[in-house]
């Protein structure tokens, strides 16, 4: 029986391997459920998958031999907004359908794209105004040096302008560096003592700075680390000593305690063993695959502009929620929730936006007062009851 071929280029080597492995495994979850319950109209999605390793100009390559050499018309993949960069001229040039499953800075649109991560004002205006009124408003940014920490530090440091707060310090770090290499930051953030460290340092890197941090003496109970690209896999890479106290801001969090996302976490945990990689990337790789099902089953054809009209305005029962794509900008209308880390190491949700935020990549309407945030109560598990 023929198939319908999709392909998934996501790393399983290098320095964002932990959080593409995830994107990966929830890719590979939701197309073993498709076909599962019989594929799409009677045939089954098939994976074809390549390593970019995690080597940027990779990304564009491996599109380019997909879409010519495999005839896919369909991609899912990448995390960093470099690699995506790579994939977004190959996709456009070949009028190809690229799934992005990754929160990212904003500032762009492609029809050849369906964003299904947070833009900024579905994460970042949320976080702000959050980390102001609990902590304060005195920030210290701590980044990977590439094009999402900057953009995202850019858009929070005008986020910060218009509640009356400061930026005290600014750092960028290589992909590859390594606990040592943040000594210096550190010594000034223990010095200058902000209320907030705001922290979009990626991949391994992530890891080795949060632990660095620790052992200096950083507490995060008294000035966290709030991250938007901080999570679970990585958490538990850290350990609950060194991450307690820390917080992200995302449309997902693996506590989520709802139908849909328990049925979400016992088929990965069937097919994967565990779920401790389970992350928000991971989650809207998995939503994203079923979207397109959707689209491809009431098309029949995997041509771009037939795919696109059907997604475009379409919703899924996510694991997070109820999800939709935006037919105004491919971008998708998301959750957005607040968490902290406790003492064993899970996030625990603390506030979340009472309804899906419509994304707005170009930040055209929010500030910092636009979101309204509900305190939720946390049930004895630490799950966020829904």
């Amino acid at each position: 029986m023929k198939s319908w071929k999709v392909g998934l280029l996501f790393s399983e080597i290098g320095v964002t391997s932990i959080i593409e492995r995830s994107q990966l495994h929830g890719a590979l979850l939701a197309i073993d459920r498709i076909n599962a319950s019989g594929g799409v109209r009677g045939r089954p999605v098939e994976p074809v998958r390549y390593e970019p390793e995690s080597v940027t100009q990779r990304y564009g390559e491996l599109a380019e031999k997909m879409i010519v050499e495999d005839k896919i018309n369909v991609i899912f993949g990448c995390y960093t907004s470099s690699s995506r960069k790579e994939v977004l001229p190959v996709v456009e040039r070949r009028n190809a359908l690229f799934f992005y499953p990754t929160l990212y800075e904003g500032f762009e649109y492609s029809p050849n794209v369906i964003y299904g991560g947070a833009c900024p004002n579905q994460n970042s205006v949320p976080l702000a105004n959050y980390l102001m009124k609990a902590y304060g408003n005195r920030f210290y940014f701590v980044g990977s040096d590439y094009i999402y920490p900057r953009e995202s530090n850019r858009v929070m440091r005008n986020i910060l302008r218009q509640g009356g707060g400061e930026v005290l310090g600014e750092a960028y770090f290589d992909l590859e560096a390594k606990g040592a290499d943040f000594a210096s930051v550190i010594d000034d953030i223990m010095e200058k003592k902000p209320d907030v460290v705001f922290a979009t340092v990626v991949g391994q890197s992530c890891i080795e700075f949060v632990k660095a941090y620790h052992a200096a003496g950083g507490n995060g109970r008294l000035c966290p680390i709030a991250s938007l690209t901080m999570n679970e896999g990585e958490i538990d890479a850290i350990g609950p000593e060194a991450s307690a106290g820390h917080i992200t801001a995302a449309p997902y969090f693996r506590s989520i305690n709802s139908p849909a996302n328990r049925r979400f976490l016992k088929s990965y945990e069937e097919k994967f063993g565990s779920t401790v990689d389970v992350t928000s990337c991971c989650e809207a790789a998995y939503s994203q695959v079923h979207m397109f099902a959707k689209a491809l089953d009431e098309t029949g054809e995997l041509e771009t502009e037939c795919l696109r009209e059907a997604l475009l305005g379409a919703s899924f029962d996510a694991p997070q929620g109820q999800i939709k794509i935006d037919p105004d900008n491919n971008h998708t209308y998301l959750q957005s929730r607040i968490a902290k880390v406790d003492e064993t190491g899970e996030f625990v949700v603390e506030s979340k936006v009472r309804r899906a935020i419509k994304p707005d990549p170009y930040l055209v309407f929010p500030a910092i007062h636009d979101w309204s945030f509900r305190t939720l109560k946390v049930a004895a598990s630490g799950r966020e009851n829904e």
